[in-house]
């Protein structure tokens, strides 16, 4: 997929561009060529020797390189890549990026050209939480730049949480999905998945019985069909896709939160089995068992609807919304009521009933629920669901049917 590609890699400065060298080797051995623009920062974490002998090319360092800006050479070095990559992506490339600031060679890069771009940031948890980041993330999002990570573990400095930039072949991912040539090329689609825990105390929490496998698939299914995915989960048992932007959360209330912040979107899809209510009066402290014998009393509050929020949004509401419908009865009969009720325009409904095994498990029955009436398709696994029903998405998007490769 990568054969013949021109990877512009822009390496910031963090600890991270360490990992950048083995990502060009790995866009090579892919046969893609790497053009290395190093900025000053990254120059004091890898060499420029070290990065143009992996590369095979000359790097890129100043915006005032006489040689080069004879020739208009930042103009150049810009619009000659199939894409630009960023990596690490810091806190002030992405600032810089986001607010169109152009005083160095790779600020100037990302701000002169109309070629894809895709950053892999990677900073302190507490950097890459601070609500500037957020608001320039955002923006860049908004854009239509490319998002992969970052991922959570222990950071250079100690702490612990999301910030650490995505491994290589992650980022490998990310770039085969960002030049796939497919019928969502272009195309921005939100996903939810995977449950949503309801915290009652410190250590406790209501939750459900989803492992997140379908939206987990649907999203790689979008991904391979060439869109830019951002994929907003809670707590699932499976692992997130590769090349997608992963956002993690845990409430419902943090979910809806997070996909607001993603859109806009060409295309939304509902599959996060989020719980309808939480506990009111949580607890600050873990609850011990008081010696009576009675349980704590708890009160329960309503969470956000999520699926009808964005659905009845009158100013940027995807063009096509979708939802799904868990039931356990009169399933195609319940999930035609919430289409009507939620206002979305398809809802996936599936029987989970404790017989069926599709609640956790690695196959799925659905109907298609659309304007046009209920469509049941066979039982089949998750994955060729999923392939299924990014096809007919990518076929409404486009107007174009897409065939699916199920």
């Amino acid at each position: 997929m990568l054969a013949g590609k021109r990877i512009l890699l822009v390496i910031g400065g963090g600890i991270a561009a360490y990992k950048a060298l083995d990502l060009i080797r790995r866009l090579r051995e892919r046969g893609a060529a790497v053009t290395p623009v190093l900025t000053r920062a990254g120059a004091e974490f890898v060499t420029p020797l070290s990065v143009s002998a992996l590369a095979g090319e000359k790097v890129h360092e100043h915006l005032f390189d006489l040689t080069q800006e004879a020739e208009m050479g930042h103009i150049q070095l810009s619009r000659v890549a199939d894409l630009i990559v960023v990596a690490p992506a810091t806190a002030d490339l992405m600032a810089k990026a986001a607010q169109g600031r152009a005083d160095d060679l790779a600020s100037t890069l990302l701000l002169a050209t109309d070629t894809p771009v895709l950053l892999a940031p990677a900073m302190n948890v507490r950097m890459w939480s601070h609500p500037a980041t957020q608001r320039n993330l955002a923006v860049l999002r908004g854009d239509g730049v490319r998002i992969v990570g970052p991922n959570e573990g222990e950071m250079a400095c100690g702490e612990y949480g999301p910030g650490r930039m995505s491994e290589p072949l992650e980022i490998v991912a990310a770039i085969e999905g960002a030049l796939a040539d497919g019928p969502l090329n272009g195309r921005h689609v939100l996903v939810t998945s995977g449950p949503t825990h309801e915290p009652i105390d410190p250590v406790r929490y209501i939750a459900n019985r989803s492992s997140g496998a379908q939206g987990t698939a649907l999203a790689a299914a979008l991904r391979d069909l060439g869109a830019r995915v951002t994929f907003v989960t809670g707590p699932a048992s499976v692992p997130p896709p590769e090349g997608v932007a992963v956002v993690r959360v845990e409430t419902a209330a943090q979910m809806l939160a997070a996909v607001t912040a993603a859109l806009p979107a060409d295309a939304a899809v509902f599959a996060a089995a989020v719980a309808d209510w939480r506990v009111a009066n949580a607890a600050g402290q873990k609850m011990k068992k008081d010696g009576t014998g009675q349980p704590p009393a708890l009160s329960f509050a309503e969470n956000p609807d999520i699926l009808a929020t964005i659905a009845r949004m009158a100013e940027g509401r995807p063009g096509l919304v979708v939802g799904f419908a868990a039931e356990t009865e009169r399933v195609v009969e319940h999930a035609t009521a919430k289409r009507a009720r939620k206002g979305c325009d398809w809802i996936v409904a599936n029987d989970v009933s404790p017989e069926t095994g599709i609640m956790g498990g690695s196959e799925n029955a659905v109907t298609l629920i659309t304007d046009q009436g209920a469509e049941s398709w066979p039982r089949m696994g998750k994955d060729a669901v999923a392939r299924q029903l990014a096809a007919r998405i990518a076929g409404q998007l486009t107007g174009q049917p897409v065939a699916s490769t199920a």
